[in-house]
């Protein structure tokens, strides 16, 4: 396939601004630039999604440019249906730092900060030299404009589009960037900047969106709980991403392989082959925690995620070392442990059971161990000795309910 055939194979072109972009993004070697500004100082999973396609494009020949909108992020990007809160410019300096340098070492592609050219420009020059090229009817027609019309919109906010097209003119003047990709809720702000260009120098730019990648109910990919799962493998653990991709739903697996990995034609329908003969197997969201972790994290990240898992689900907990135990239970119900504690009054003083005489029934029963190991007698005694790496005390109750004591 080339270059167009395999986007539109993947679900990965919602619009393009021009059909001559297809000729050019099969035959010819485009700059193109895509964005995120700095909310945070890591990118999340939905900036993975988005960002995917500069490796994509760059396969086929094309030169990507990874822009972090030091300047824009001080303004922010119009919400659908709120004022952004501004963020301060010392919070935004130090995201966009992180996010600098997030980006070289995952995509390892060029990245501008557009504070640096947006710094200089006066008001006057801002107003005469762009401000008098966009028509107000023009702007309020946009979608993410329209959509505030109601509940009001602040002139900073509106002046955002103004921001971007500035600075796709600046990429297309200074590194001869001709092609903006985006998600697909950047297309205002996307043909705001083909006018400015086409207007103010006369020539021709192009852009081209991607859906957002979501569940089946529209959610964005990668929120959990109204959390994020960020690419900063300190903020969310290999083994996080891994269990996310394992607990995806089964309907949309294989249109997130197409999306979100560079298996080819042949390997998806491979996959999706047996996984329609053994779904039990989850097949599809193995090969997709695989492939997401290898490239964002390296492959001994991914062996480590596999295994956790599968040493949770044996039980063996003695196999993991002390960075994979906090990895395993991070955000596991905790408690700090201080010098010898009988196994009963352990359960009891730290809610893992209600009573003593419940206690005795799940030790009695064999449903609670200790590090891995069964615990049956009832004089059994936790001690800092008994602790995994003198420090982690992991208590499993039944097969799954994990609570951790840890001392300090």
């Amino acid at each position: 396939m080339n270059c167009y055939e395999d986007l539109k194979w993947r679900g990965l072109v919602q619009d393009i601004s021009s059909p001559d972009l297809i000729d050019k993004l099969n035959n010819d070697s485009l700059s193109f630039y895509i964005g995120t500004d700095p909310t945070a100082d890591s990118m999340h999973i939905g900036h993975y999604s988005s960002f995917l396609i500069c490796k994509r494009l760059a396969k086929f020949g094309h030169k990507p440019v990874l822009l972090i909108g030091g300047g824009t992020g001080l303004i922010g990007d119009p919400k659908p249906d709120a004022e952004r809160p501004m963020i301060s410019k010392e919070e935004v300096d130090k995201n966009v730092k992180g996010l600098t340098k997030q980006a070289k070492d995952i995509f390892g592609f060029e990245v501008v900060n557009n504070y640096d050219w947006i710094k200089d420009i006066s008001v006057t020059d801002y107003l005469r030299d762009y401000g008098k090229y966009f028509n107000i009817n023009y702007m309020l027609a946009k979608d993410h404009v329209k959509s505030r019309m109601d509940v009001g919109i602040t002139y900073a906010e509106f002046s955002y589009m103004i921001l971007q097209a500035l600075d796709f003119l600046y990429l297309y003047e200074n590194k001869n960037v001709q092609l903006q990709v985006a998600g697909s809720d950047q297309w205002g702000n996307i043909t705001a900047g083909i006018e400015l260009i086409r207007k103010k120098i006369d020539k021709e730019a192009y852009g081209m969106v991607i859906p957002l990648v979501t569940d089946s109910t529209g959610k964005k990919f990668g929120k959990t709980e109204g959390n994020a799962l960020w690419l900063d493998k300190n903020k969310t653990s290999s083994y996080e991403i891994y269990q996310y991709c394992l607990n995806l739903e089964d309907s949309m697996i294989i249109d997130y392989l197409k999306k979100l990995t560079f298996l080819s034609k042949e390997e998806i329908e491979k996959i999706e082959e047996e996984n329609n003969k053994e779904p039990e197997k989850r097949l599809a969201h193995k090969a997709l925690a695989r492939e997401i972790i290898t490239d964002i994290h390296g492959k001994e990240e991914y062996e480590s995620a596999v295994k956790i898992s599968e040493t949770l689900f044996s039980g063996d907990i003695s196999k993991l070392n002390e960075k994979e135990i906090e990895e395993a239970f991070k955000g596991v119900e905790s408690f700090e442990l201080k010098g010898e504690a009988n196994i009963v009054d352990l359960l009891v003083d730290h809610e893992i059971v209600k009573s003593k005489r419940e206690a005795r029934e799940f030790i009695s029963n064999g449903s609670i161990s200790v590090n891995g190991e069964k615990i049956n007698d009832l004089e059994y005694t936790i001690s800092k000795d008994n602790a995994l790496y003198k420090k982690f005390v992991i208590v499993r109750r039944g097969k799954k309910k994990y609570h951790i004591g840890i001392y300090k």
